[in-house]
């Protein structure tokens, strides 16, 4: 016996635990374009996230500052000078209004995907397991949800909540119920077809052998292995809020510029000044929704296309050649997992 044989290569827990994560596992099995296309995306998404945390220390001004200790800010003025990206027509300082608006985007989509998840998967659950009359019953509502179109809904839910005064809190909670009402049948459809297949499963009949509690076969056993297609639907909550609340700000229903910067409510506002040439008011509010809304996407189109083994693409064959190559031996070490099934 040589050394060579005895001495195996232990597996860290956290490094194999680290792997198995959402988005690294999918990146590494990614390659060419997907893989392009996934960290674009992550890209894009890092920079909203890091934006919104770090809004207070990039912002040069607050989100409804009017004036400094040099005096009122000059209403639009062209990008240069202490205003990189210009002012708008009431003197608010443009870059400032994008980057705070960055906050008021992540709060929605918090909001919105922590409703939706909570609902979706608790009804996805016990209308699988269950099954009978209830299943019936919440599948028909599912299904009528669908009826509903969002911005609809959340115009409703914005007088409903706020009376048409457009507060921070009644426009957050205006978005983001909307959205939870119209993405609460995916996340229940999905969690509710993966709970129909898993109860089937072995392990869940040998766990009612032993006699666990349905509450405990669901919450240990099903929970566990019916979320793992959650990341998807969550990049496309997100975007779907991200549009919902700009779409509420553009028909004046959004957050009046007191309250919080959002984007939507300075594109409504940068209607007239289009037809004066003053471009700068409109493009930079809806570059950062663009640039947001584009980086969820690609995140979710990749993760989509990843979780599917007919569109995940294979490592090049010349890896597999250089790890069959002289002095590598078959099955030695973590060379022999270059390509994906």
């Amino acid at each position: 016996m040589t050394a060579e044989t005895t001495l195996k290569p232990v597996a860290n827990p956290r490094a194999s635990f680290f792997r198995r994560l959402p988005v690294v596992s999918h990146f590494n099995k990614s390659v060419g374009l997907q893989r392009f296309m996934l960290v674009v995306g992550l890209v894009l998404t890092g920079i909203f996230l890091l934006t919104a945390l770090a809004a207070p220390l990039l912002a040069p001004y607050g989100f409804a500052q009017l004036s400094d200790a040099d005096g009122n800010f000059p209403t639009q003025q062209a990008p240069g000078g202490k205003h990189l990206l210009g002012t708008t027509v009431g003197g608010y300082d443009v870059l400032s209004r994008v980057i705070w608006g960055t906050q008021t985007a992540l709060l929605v989509i918090i909001v919105a995907v922590v409703l939706s998840i909570f609902a979706g998967v608790i009804l996805g659950l016990v209308s699988g397991y269950i099954g009978g009359w209830l299943d019936r019953i919440l599948v028909v509502v599912a299904d009528a949800i669908y009826a509903f179109p969002s911005l609809l809904v959340a115009i409703v839910m914005a007088i409903v909540i706020s009376g048409g005064q457009s507060s921070l809190l009644g426009g957050i909670l205006a978005a983001a119920i909307s959205i939870t009402v119209v993405f609460i049948p995916q996340y229940f459809r999905v969690i509710r077809a993966e709970t129909i297949r898993l109860k089937a499963e072995p392990f869940v009949e040998s766990a009612k052998v032993v006699g666990a509690s349905n509450i405990r076969i669901m919450t240990r056993h099903i929970y566990r292995n019916a979320t793992r297609t959650l990341p998807l639907i969550f990049t496309l909550n997100a975007s779907e809020s991200i549009l919902t609340l700009a779409g509420l700000g553009f028909l004046g229903f959004g957050i009046e510029p007191s309250s919080a910067a959002e984007w939507g409510f300075d594109l409504n506002k940068a209607l007239a000044d289009t037809t004066s040439g003053i471009w700068w008011t409109g493009l930079f509010p809806g570059l950062a929704i663009v640039w947001t809304v584009l980086g969820l996407t690609l995140v979710g189109e990749s993760i989509n296309d990843l979780n599917d083994p007919r569109l995940r693409g294979r490592k090049r064959t010349g890896r597999k050649a250089a790890a069959a190559a002289p002095g590598t031996r078959a099955g030695s070490g973590p060379e022999t997992e270059l390509s994906n099934p």
